[in-house]
């Protein structure tokens, strides 16, 4: 491959990683930017796991073996079986080396010094393949995984220039992984809410519009807890905005708690003492049970007065929900009527048969209730 060539494979490499959206999209045109530059026939990226002290596998791509799945769950290699990892590492690299690439083949030596066996090369010969090139990846200045290419039995076997080149494409796989992780890094708190680490509004509003889109479709049951933190002005009030802080923390953690009792639930921080779960394919009454939980818990913290908590459910006999505001609307005035009567258990909306007194509250705005209370993204009912 002439230079010319070997630049326009970087230049797709770094391109198909740009324009993947998630973090295994992002591996995927790793691995096969990197196959295609070096001309191989399979290809790997892996993550060095310290915490573990393991190597796993994040995407295998080209010619695949049976066991070789294309994003594996648990394909992973204790590092003690690669010693070149961490003597590479440890010693060349601290050093004054640099992080260069390195090739195996399966000619190689299945042992070296006593005690130590080559899975690289056994693994190659039982796999069909004759060689492979090894690039470790750097990030941040620390080692973050490898970049790992094979070329089939009978190929030509990988030269040191194929080495030097793959030391290249480990360095444009690192800048990539590195953009990724920014571009998670600014999503996730953008649908985070930076004091209690629960879901925003934002996330609540997105995740609310696609349920009840799935409920129209498909039928999926979908539910609501709206929660009002009772006494929180008045701890701010009396102790302090940083003692109000713990109490808001306390009560998100609460609120996490109890949203595991619902596979799948959104457990968010709508604003200010406004907290909400959002549930799809629980039942009404399993909802109602974790709800009912929640507030057991949260008038047992020695801060604020226990919550007033809000339930809908499109299982219960709240009418026809055709939009997310409308969801919302129930299981605030659910809310609002918790509130109003000092509950200390859940409001369920259309559990008070025919003229449930929330579902009219809700459908028949009234000075005590704004239609607008709390505005669902501007959208019409």
């Amino acid at each position: 491959m002439g230079e010319d060539e070997r630049l326009a494979a970087v230049v797709a490499l770094a391109q198909g990683m740009a324009a993947a959206r998630t973090s295994p999209e992002s591996w995927r045109a790793a691995a096969l930017g990197a196959c295609r530059a070096l001309d191989g026939s399979f290809a790997a990226l892996s993550v060095w796991e310290r915490e573990r002290g393991r190597l796993r596998v994040l995407v295998n791509v080209g010619r695949r073996n049976p066991d070789e799945e294309q994003f594996p769950e648990a394909e992973a290699y204790p590092v003690h079986q690669f010693p070149e990892i961490t003597e590479f590492l440890h010693e060349r690299w601290v050093g004054g080396g640099g992080p260069n690439a390195w090739v195996e083949t399966a000619e190689g030596l299945a042992a070296g010094r006593p005690g130590y066996f080559h899975q690289r090369v056994a693994a190659l010969r039982r796999r069909g393949r004759g060689c492979c090139v090894v690039a470790p990846i750097v990030l941040h200045g620390r080692a973050w995984g490898e970049l790992y290419v094979a070329r089939a039995t009978g190929a030509p076997v990988f030269g040191r220039a194929d080495a030097d080149f793959a030391t290249v494409l480990a360095a444009v796989v690192a800048a990539g992984i590195a953009q990724s992780e920014r571009l998670e890094e600014a999503q996730r708190l953008a649908y985070t809410d930076a004091l209690t680490g629960l879901a925003n509004r934002r996330a609540v509003d997105m995740r609310l519009d696609e349920a009840i889109e799935r409920h129209r479709t498909e039928g999926v049951g979908v539910s609501l807890v709206v929660c009002d933190l009772n006494g929180l002005k008045q701890v701010n009030d009396s102790q302090g905005h940083a003692v109000g802080d713990r109490l808001l923390e306390r009560f998100g953690s609460v609120l996490s708690l109890c949203g595991a009792m619902l596979p799948g639930a959104l457990a968010a921080r709508l604003g200010g003492d406004e907290f909400c779960l959002l549930v799809e394919g629980a039942t009404a009454d399993d909802v109602v049970k974790a709800a009912d939980e929640l507030c057991r818990r949260a008038a047992e913290l020695e801060l604020g007065e226990g919550v007033a908590c809000g339930v809908a459910s499109t299982d219960d006999a709240i009418g026809p929900v055709r939009s997310a505001r409308r969801l919302f609307r129930l299981a605030d005035a659910a809310q609002y009527q918790a509130k109003a009567v000092r509950a200390d258990r859940p409001v369920v909306a259309g559990r008070e048969g025919p003229d449930d007194p929330v579902v009219r509250l809700a459908d028949t705005p009234s000075p005590q209730v704004p239609a607008e209370r709390r505005r669902f993204r501007g959208r019409r009912p």
